[in-house]
This record gives structure tokens, sequence and C-alpha cells, in this order.
């Protein structure tokens, strides 16, 4: 292998090798590797249930589309030095951390307290996977798309979440951060 195309490859092992990494660690502290339910789905619709989180896709895969996005844009600004490669493992192990700590026992207590999560009790591994497929769906989306068309990509995710679940990213971390008991109310639809 010539060493032009090693230095290509090195990144993407890296990067492979923090989501298994991520996924074994998950796996060992407890967190189901796929669905109670004992089946896996391509796409899971109903938000306020068990199933939420614990399938392959589901109404907050738009989120982390928007973190590689968000994580390609920021990167482009401080390390555009960096070849794609490298920069994408960094969103990956941004995006793994991240994910470690969303399945940790507080935060998941904090989702059921301060959220419309009141059944979340952790993603699936699978899930978390497939979570951070869809960031690195965005981050190579957001390479190749005019600035433009992904931020109209983000308010277009964003919108959608929000009519049809009334979540999204925006609103889920404000709920975390500073939880607005008005938009508890409303996200409960009363």
């Amino acid at each position: 292998m010539t060493p032009s195309a090693q230095n290509r490859l090195t990144p993407i092992f890296i990067t492979l090798g923090i989501i298994l990494l991520t996924a074994a660690y998950l796996l060992w502290i407890g967190r189901e590797p796929i669905c109670k339910c004992g089946y896996v789905s391509l796409w899971h619709g109903q938000v306020v249930s068990a199933e939420n989180s614990q399938h392959l896709s589901d109404w907050y895969t738009p989120s982390h589309i928007i973190h590689g996005f968000l994580f390609y844009g920021a990167l482009w600004l401080v390390a555009r030095r960096l070849s794609f490669g490298w920069r994408l493992s960094i969103a990956t192990l941004v995006e793994c951390a991240w994910e470690i700590v969303e399945n940790s026992d507080a935060v998941i207590e904090r989702y059921r307290t301060v959220t419309i999560s009141l059944d979340y009790y952790g993603d699936s591994v699978i899930n978390t996977v497939f979570d951070v497929f869809a960031m690195i769906l965005g981050f190579w989306l957001a390479a190749k798309l005019p600035v433009w068309v992904t931020v109209a990509l983000i308010l277009l995710f964003e919108g959608v979440t929000m009519w049809i679940i009334r979540d999204g990213l925006a609103l889920n971390v404000l709920m975390l951060l500073w939880p607005q008991d008005w938009i508890g109310t409303w996200q409960a639809g009363r």
C-alpha cells in the first residue's frame, strides 16, 4: 500500500474504531443491543413510546444529520487544513462522546424529567450506531452541498420535526439545558 493510500485510509479505520469502541462501551454498561421488543425496524415513528430510539431510525435521526452539518461547518472553520477524513474522525469522536453522555443514567433521567421522553430509558446500541451514521451522512452532505442548501435542510428538518412531533434539535437542547414549562406543555399537546 502506498503512503498516500495509507494516509487516506487511516482516518477511515480510526472512525470505524471509534464507532466500534462506543458500541462496545455501551454494551459493557448495560445498554440494550436492540429494542427490548425483540426486533429491529428501519423506521419507528412513534415518539411517545418505549420503542423510540431503539430502532435504526426515528424522528430524531434528522437531528443527527444536523449534527453532521454543524460539525462540518465548525471543523471547516477551525481545522480546514486537516483532510476530510481526519475532520470526520474528529466529528465522529464528538458524536460518540455525546452518545455515551446521552446514555448515562444522569442524562437519561434528565430527559425523562424535563422533556416529552417519559418512556425513554436510553438508546439501543444499534440506534446509537445508526445515529452516528446519520451524523456521518450529514457531514458528507455538508462537504458536497452548497452552504445555502445545508442551511435550508437544517431549517426544513427542524421545522418538520417541530411541526410533526413538537420536538427537534433546538428544542431538545433548550429543554435539557434550560427547561421551559410552556414548551413542555406545548410538547405534551396540552
